[in-house]
């Protein structure tokens, strides 16, 4: 609607509460570090965000954005009672508009208005059930089964849920019955880029040690899903097609720091197949460093057999790397034609698919040219407008329709996962 000239429309201010403790790695810091500066740009938002200290510390002050403290305890079921008996009450005398859940699981019988973010594709994925019965982790395996109960009730108790892919929406769908919204998380290239910090000694002399290698870039903490073994098993494959060329295989984690995962599995198969000194453990690298060592590799590569989204992917893009992935709906919908595929389990396609693009200039430069292209279609302002949005339905009613959580057709319920 086009308002006279002269007449100055104003938005009513809104109070978002934002609870982030479930944010301890990967995504979700990931998602945090570049939604809450966002939200401090918006002159119509207030919000109180609930994050760990860790994080918090990460942040000047922004304006409209204050922080909550939720005490010390850490673990999933302190966390989880917090929230439940604590976060009630902060939310009214916050006089908060709407609750945005920012980690899978949402506050039952919200006071407010609620938006969960759903990203966690372990809990509908066959695959990591089975692996964690492969390596005999069944502690793991029931203490996911019990999070997938609450993260699928979680959807049912909030009003509307977000997800970060169409593909992971067509999974939430079987899984719960219920219909939620997908809408991709985003890239900021000016803010990735403008960071431009100095890698860590200790990573700048291993990468220059590298120097004349092909080197391929896998950015992810040790997790088994992430599917380390079979991107270690296609290495003397590729050792062997390249040679005299070197290889390395750079990472961002150090497999004796598991993150609760065990890595003795993968730590044997580098000496059984001798490719220890292919690969490069760097740790974990500050997010402000990273555009650096993207910067510093020749394809970047995923081997993962679940994903929701995939924030390296859009990174990688974005840095001009020509990539390889799993052959997962997600992959293929994030990447486009940005990327060569491959069976998620099978080394000798993962192998031939880098040989590929490491033998081929001009498959390399199609690649790069239809990454950089692809990247541009994801906007952490977008998709912060799109929650906004969504919020400010929210406050209008939850009667309405359109945004709260409805059951899909009941042929949909009786495939859902179990």
């Amino acid at each position: 609607m086009d308002w006279p000239l002269g007449i100055r429309v104003v938005i009513p201010m809104m109070h978002l509460f934002v609870n982030g403790l479930a944010a301890s790695a990967g995504g979700g810091l990931t998602y945090l570090r570049n939604v809450i500066p966002h939200l401090a740009e918006r002159e119509d938002i207030q919000a109180s965000v609930a994050v760990g200290s860790a994080l918090r510390d990460e942040f000047n002050d922004l304006p409209r954005i204050s922080f909550v403290s939720a005490g010390r305890s850490a673990g999933a079921a302190q966390r989880f009672w917090w929230e439940q008996s604590v976060l009630p009450e902060l939310l009214r005398s916050s006089r908060a508009d709407v609750l945005i859940s920012a980690g899978n699981f949402a506050l039952r019988k919200s006071p407010v208005p609620q938006i969960l973010l759903s990203r966690n594709s372990l809990y509908t994925s066959l695959d990591f059930y089975r692996d964690l019965r492969s390596r005999g982790e069944y502690r793991m395996w029931l203490d996911t089964r019990v999070r997938s109960v609450v993260a699928r009730r979680s959807i049912l108790w909030a009003d509307v849920t977000l997800v970060p892919s169409k593909a992971f929406r067509d999974d939430v769908r079987r899984w719960t019955g219920v219909e939620v919204v997908p809408s991709y998380h985003g890239f900021d290239r000016d803010i990735f880029f403008r960071a431009n910090v100095s890698l860590p000694e200790e990573a700048q002399k291993k990468l220059s040690a590298a120097a004349g290698s092909l080197r391929i870039l896998f950015v992810s903490h040790y997790t088994y899903y992430r599917n380390f073994e079979t991107l270690i098993r296609a290495l003397p494959m590729l050792k062997d097609a390249i040679g005299p060329r070197k290889l390395k295989l750079i990472l961002t984690c150090k497999f004796g720091e598991s993150h609760g995962y065990r890595t003795g599995r993968v730590a044997r198969l580098l000496q059984q197949l001798d490719v220890a000194s292919e690969v490069i453990q760097l740790g974990a690298i500050p997010y402000q460093s990273l555009s650096q060592l993207y910067g510093a590799c020749d394809l970047y590569v995923t081997p993962a057999y679940t994903e929701t989204f995939a924030h390296p992917l859009v990174e990688a893009m974005a840095s001009g790397l020509p990539i390889v992935a799993s052959d997962l709906p997600v992959h293929r919908e994030i990447c486009g034609p940005a990327a060569l595929y491959f069976q998620p389990f099978s080394p000798q396609e993962l192998a031939q698919r880098v040989l590929e693009v490491a033998v081929s200039p001009e498959l390399s430069a199609k690649l790069r040219i239809a990454g950089l292209e692809r990247a541009e279609s994801f906007s952490w302002k977008s998709h912060v407008n799109e929650v906004v949005a969504m919020a400010r339905r929210l406050v209008g009613g939850r009667s309405d329709p359109l945004c709260v959580n409805q059951r899909v057709a009941s042929s949909t319920d009786s495939n859902a996962l179990r």
